[in-house]
This record gives C-alpha cells, sequence and structure tokens, in this order.
C-alpha cells in the first residue's frame, strides 16, 4: 500500500470521560462498596447505556422519579442535576440522597438563583426535556424561559429588554450557543452574560479535538449513547469541521463496514461520559479492516478532578475511623 492510500485512524484527544462523569460513575461505585446493594439512581447516572449497564449488574437500580424508592432508602442524584422540587420530596419520603450532581452544573443554578434574586428574565440555551435543563430551570421556574438555538429567538417575550440575562445547557456545541447568544444580543443590547462559561471546559476541549483532526477525515465515528448531549454534538461539529460522514454509534459492533467504502482516514472520537474500553474496541475493529495505523491527535490536556459527594466522603471518613 502506498503512502498516499494508506489506511489510518486519527484519535481525539481529550475524549472521552470528564471530570464529573467520573465522580458520577465513582460516587455509585463506592455507594454500593460502603452500603451495598441495592442502591437506587434517579435517571441514568451518566448518558451511557454501557455504563448504566455495567452498574446495574453490580446492584444499581436506575429509577425515573423518587416516588419509585422505597421510603428510608440510599438515592443518588445524577450527574445532571435535580431542581428544588426534587429535593423536597426525596426529604418528605425520608430518601438519604447523595447529590453526584456535576459541580459544572451546580455553578450554572446558583448562577440561575442569584439572576432570579434580581429579579431578571433569564434565557437558558438549551434542549428542552434534557434532565440538565429541566433541574436547572426547576431553579427559578417562573424566571426561566427555554431557547433551543438561535431560530428561537424571536419567540422570546420579556417584562424588561434592559433586565435580561442568559445561561446555557453545559453539553452544547459551543458555535451553535455562541450564534445564539449573538441573536439574542441584537435583540437584547443589554443582554447581561454569566460570570464565567457555562459550557463545560471537557465538552469545548472535546470539540476543539474533532475540529482540528476532522478536516483530514473521510469518516469519522463518535463512540457515545443517542441521549448523550455532548456527544450527538460532536457529530455535528465533524461535518461543519469538514469531515465527509459522520457516526455516533455505542459500541464497535454497531459500526458499519460499509461505512469504510474509499476512506483513508477515519477520526474517532468520544463523548464526556464514554468509557475508553469502548473507544478501544473499535480501534481493534478498525484495525481488523487495516486500519492499524494510530495517531493522536491532542488540542489539549485535562488535569481537572473533583471531590466525591460530602454526603459519601462523610461515611466513607467515618468508616475509615472505625
Amino acid at each position: 500500500m502506498t503512502a498516499s492510500n494508506r489506511r489510518r485512524v486519527l484519535l481525539a484527544k481529550p475524549r472521552g470521560y470528564c471530570a464529573g462523569v467520573d465522580r458520577a460513575v465513582v460516587t455509585v461505585e463506592k455507594a454500593l462498596e460502603q452500603y451495598g446493594a441495592p442502591i437506587y439512581v434517579r435517571k441514568q447516572i451518566v448518558h451511557n447505556t454501557h455504563v448504566v449497564s455495567t452498574l446495574e449488574k453490580r446492584g444499581a437500580i436506575f429509577v425515573e422519579e423518587t416516588d419509585q424508592v422505597p421510603e428510608g432508602a440510599i438515592v443518588v442524584f445524577s450527574a445532571h442535576g435535580v431542581s428544588p422540587m426534587v429535593h423536597e420530596e426525596a426529604q418528605r419520603r425520608q430518601l438519604k440522597t447523595i447529590d453526584a450532581t456535576c459541580p459544572l452544573v451546580t455553578k450554572v443554578h446558583k448562577e440561575a438563583k442569584r439572576f432570579a434574586a434580581e429579579d431578571r428574565d433569564i434565557i437558558l440555551i438549551g434542549h428542552t426535556g434534557h434532565e440538565e435543563v429541566e433541574g436547572t430551570s426547576g431553579e427559578a421556574p417562573d424566571h426561566i424561559q427555554i431557547v433551543d438555538g438561535p431560530d428561537e429567538v424571536d419567540k422570546v417575550q420579556v417584562r424588561n429588554p434592559d433586565n435580561v440575562s442568559w445561561l446555557s445547557q453545559t453539553t452544547l456545541s459551543v458555535d451553535e450557543t455562541n450564534a445564539t447568544v449573538d441573536a439574542l444580543r441584537k435583540r437584547f443590547p443589554n443582554l447581561l452574560d454569566p460570570p464565567s462559561d457555562d459550557i463545560c471546559y471537557a465538552t469545548s476541549n472535546r470539540q476543539d479535538a474533532v475540529k482540528a483532526m476532522a478536516p483530514e477525515c473521510e469518516l469519522v465515528i463518535v463512540v457515545g449513547s443517542d441521549n448523550s448531549s455532548n456527544s450527538v454534538r460532536l457529530v455535528e461539529v465533524a461535518l461543519e469541521a469538514g469531515a465527509d460522514s459522520a457516526h455516533l454509534i455505542d459500541n464497535a459492533a454497531l459500526m458499519d463496514a460499509s461505512w469504510l467504502e474509499g476512506v483513508q482516514t477515519v477520526g474517532v472520537t468520544s463523548g464526556a461520559s464514554v468509557p475508553d474500553i469502548l473507544v478501544q474496541d473499535l480501534l481493534d475493529r478498525l484495525a481488523g479492516y487495516g486500519y492499524g495505523e494510530v495517531t493522536e491527535v491532542e488540542t489539549a490536556q485535562e488535569s481537572l478532578t473533583f471531590s466525591l459527594p460530602k454526603e459519601l466522603r462523610r461515611d466513607l471518613r467515618a468508616e475509615a475511623a472505625t
């Protein structure tokens, strides 16, 4: 095979687990070790099918709402965060709660409460129905309205055009969010920004890595589940950045060999809730088709970690002291 038509893989770095996801998954694992099964989890702890099924096998029970948890039992809140109403219901049912909300989502919740305390109209950029958006909007339901992209900006109605602020879901496309903010600012020139960027560092970094490699790729494969917002965004970013085609798959078995026809360079990445074992499985499968040469495309280094939820840390410390 000549150099001009050699088959290769460009592997995005960073990819996969972010600090918030790692913290949430370890929280459920440690809770199972500390308290024993079953441990209840409200919603998927993170949006990844493999992670959820692995934790289910270890004794985690995933429920949609807290009223499905037996009174007095332990329930973990997912990385996406919950509204104050959910906390109140858990308290009424005397549930022992462990809050695995990503600290970067908690930051957005605090911003929502502060803007609401200033009696501002808050535009929350995000996907209606997404758990994170439901949790954030629940902090100030009388002040928040959701906008899903620049096309919805014209529908926004506010009390005072000079007293409007915006927040965003943490897992959106950076470019689309910027376009939405630009459209909002045209309508509301005095629009107040959040004190710091709401889109999380991991989402931005994974999108930047895809943008760097996509122009050289005829095909980009994103490993991630279809309910993972940041994974879906990576497919969109790859296409916008110049990849000829891009696909989202939950695991290597779902790769369609026909995608590889005429392809020399395959880009591979994964969403922020994806364990790297799933990426390695895909690389092994691609190697079987002759794509054994793998080059990492690194655009950022990540070292951020978050401590476990305080409720769990307290009990782990107490046990260590006995």
